[in-house]
């Protein structure tokens, strides 16, 4: 027991000098490192996560960093950005989408300058030769194949979104970048979390050298699930912990279920269907609003959607807005847009678009001008803009989170059919629920829907992570300018690289070992199977060869046994009395039609049995030979379908 001091702690309790020493080296030495002047540049402290692969960064390996939407990943890709910058060297920031580049170019311009960061999608080419360039992945890989003299002193490559390699039609182009990149640059992968993070890892490390794992599936911000129906708001869960889903629903859906039931005139039952509408999505805003529940994304998987739920909105009335909101909105966009000609303002639907941002409702996508998106994003980040109905491209990483996601429905298209959403796109979509340092807990919110079912969205929601698989398909482009750049040899090397080919390979790994494995086992037995009493392995192969023998034997007894029993059915005739030996046709009957050109199965005899059951027979019937026990007159045209002559009939057999 040590000796207590006035702040509650004892001599026992505090450091010693050696250890004390020791923290204080360690401070000394983590305030002259990259990562302690990085870390003043934000006003929260940094997670646990964030800071392991930071530190792993800086200690020179690549970084995996795989964690959900919304806890920060991009402050790993921020600090390869501050590395490159300290140690003179270039960095690429890479994107899935031009949405994000530019909004990630804008984030590092206001932290480093113009000066410092540039800017190359395919539709902006801004200072291209800074020391920080955003860019999209393709316009990296484009890059890479063409040898542009931009590569020269590039240090880090920051893949964010890198779990987009499973993307069946751009996917490839991330593995592309990543087999091709120099071995001195280092790899930041930004990744959702997936159940294959390691699996990936050793991927990268087979060709990229030594990369670091960072795995984090803590969410910063609780997300609860709901489902709207009607008027109503339901949670879809009891109990968050033990995804057990609420009853309430289930129970809902059976009564749905038997409400639309077909009815035998053709039309449906609609008693009791008030409840089970879909709402429409100015209800839904409604309902969000007065549930505190702004602000909100709703998904809608097209442009028009969008633009035509904005237009609902508009027509049905609706404000979230007051009138000082609605002069701040005027004030920005009338600054944002003055560079826009007054004359191509009513082309460009100008006064719609405002409108809407002054009521709070405003719509998302590619198709709008990106000064447009770019004022509904910071309208939005600052709670001016309520409401917004986005494409799924808003899910991709743009800083735009929300108290609330809505999902109207659960199928999308997917470039060749509708489809149902998959666990990893469910999660990438609400994932934009919960604003971090905001709010206490998101909200995801699903419209009820005919024919919907509670536990199927029960499976999208709790499954938290969702393998990462390769599209890597080589093409012909592909193949022609690997073997142009690097020749056929090295090209064909490049191709067995991709993750493609190395999930394929470990798994055939895997098999081969466990074969190996197996063989080593059997070759232990089999220096065991030889000792005094003599040789086991010879004395078991004996006894497989008689048992074999046995066993064909038995066999050929059958084949023999089956050809007499064939033979004596074919010897029967009309009238003739059998005993059926077993089986539920057991006892006396008479043959009433030999059934001999029955086909390949052998005869079918019908025959009449004592209990005046008319039944046709077959070999299986008769596992031995059978044989006439009497004969007796069926009349020549005897109709078996008579109650009265089979009783006649069966009369006589007794």
């Amino acid at each position: 027991m040590g000796y207590p001091l006035p702040d509650g702690s004892s001599l026992m309790s505090m450091p010693s000098p050696a250890e004390r020493y020791a923290a204080a080296r360690r401070r000394n030495h983590e305030a002259k490192t990259a990562l302690a002047s990085f870390r003043e540049l934000y006003p929260f402290e940094l997670d646990p996560f964030q800071v392991d692969a930071c530190r792993a960064l800086e200690a020179g390996h690549g970084v995996l960093v795989a964690a959900p939407t919304g806890s920060g990943k991009t402050v790993v890709g921020e600090f390869a950005v501050h590395l490159a910058l300290q140690e003179g060297r270039k960095c690429f920031y890479t994107t899935p989408i031009k949405a994000l580049s530019n909004q990630k170019y804008s984030d590092l311009v206001r932290r480093y300058g113009p000066q410092t960061v540039g800017l190359l999608t395919g539709d902006n080419t801004i200072n291209s030769e800074a020391p920080v360039v955003v860019m999209t992945t393709e316009v990296l890989r484009n890059m890479l194949y063409a040898g542009s003299d931009t590569l020269r002193g590039l240090g880090y490559v920051v893949m964010d979104e890198v779990h987009y390699l499973s993307d069946r039609f751009r996917g490839a182009v991330w593995e592309e970048v990543i087999i091709h990149l120099p071995d001195s640059v280092r790899l930041v992968s930004l990744s959702a979390t997936v159940s294959n993070a390691e699996e990936f890892a050793d991927w990268l490390v087979a060709v990229r050298g030594d990369t670091t794992v960072i795995v984090d599936e803590h969410r910063p911000v609780p997300l609860w699930q709901h489902v709207l129906v009607g008027g109503r708001l339901y949670d879809l869960f009891v109990d968050e912990e033990q995804q057990k889903v609420n009853p309430e629903l289930v129970r809902l859906a059976r009564e749905e279920g038997r409400f639309t039931r077909i009815s035998p005139r053709g039309g449906r039952n609609r008693r009791g269907m008030g409840r089970f509408y879909t709402p429409s999505r100015v209800e839904v805003i409604e309902k969000l609003n007065a549930e505190g529940l702004l602000p909100a994304i709703t998904f809608i998987f097209s442009r028009a959607g969008c633009d035509a739920a904005v237009l609902q909105c508009l027509h049905a009335g609706l404000r979230l807005n007051g009138p000082e909101e609605r002069e701040t909105i005027r004030r920005y966009v009338e600054e944002r847009c003055a560079e826009i000609p007054p004359e191509d303002l009513g082309v460009l639907g100008y006064w719609e678009w405002l409108e809407g941002l002054e009521r709070g409702i405003a719509a998302h996508h590619a198709g709008m001008l990106p000064t447009f998106k770019e004022v509904v994003e910071e309208l939005f980040a600052r709670g001016l803009v309520k409401a917004v109905f986005a494409t799924e491209t808003l899910a991709l990483g743009i800083n735009m989170p929300a108290r609330s996601v809505v999902l109207e429905k659960l199928v999308k298209w997917n470039g060749e059919t509708h489809a149902d959403i998959t666990p990893g796109e469910y999660t990438q979509l609400t994932g934009r629920a919960g604003r971090r340092g905001i709010d206490v807990e998101g909200h995801a919110v699903v419209l009820w829907q005919p024919g919907f079912d509670p536990r199927a969205l029960a499976g999208l929601a709790s499954t938290r992570t969702y393998p990462l698989r390769s599209s890597f398909r080589p093409s012909y482009n592909m193949a022609v300018n690997l073997v142009g750049q690097f020749g056929r040899q090295r090209a064909r090397d490049l191709l067995e690289t991709s993750f493609a080919q190395f999930q394929a390979d470990r798994a055939v790994v895997g098999l081969a070992r466990q074969v190996q494995r197996n063989l080593e086992g059997l070759e232990g037995y089999r220096e065991a199977m030889t000792c005094h009493l003599g040789d086991f392995e010879e004395y078991s192969r004996l006894r497989r060869q008689l048992s074999d023998r046995e066993a064909e034997l038995a066999r050929r007894g059958k084949q023999q046994q089956r050809a007499e029993a064939v033979a004596s059915l074919e010897r029967l005739r009309i009238g003739d009395v059998i005993m059926v030996p077993g089986g539920r046709r057991q006892g006396l009957a008479v043959v009433l039609d030999p059934g001999i050109a029955a086909g390949l199965e052998g005869p079918r005899p019908t025959v009449l049995t004592v209990d005046r059951q008319v039944k046709r027979l077959s070999v299986v019937d008769f596992p031995t030979p059978v044989e006439p026990l009497a004969r007796m007159r069926v009349p020549k045209k005897f109709n078996w379908r008579s109650p009265q002559a089979r009783r006649d009939l069966a009369s006589a057999l007794r």
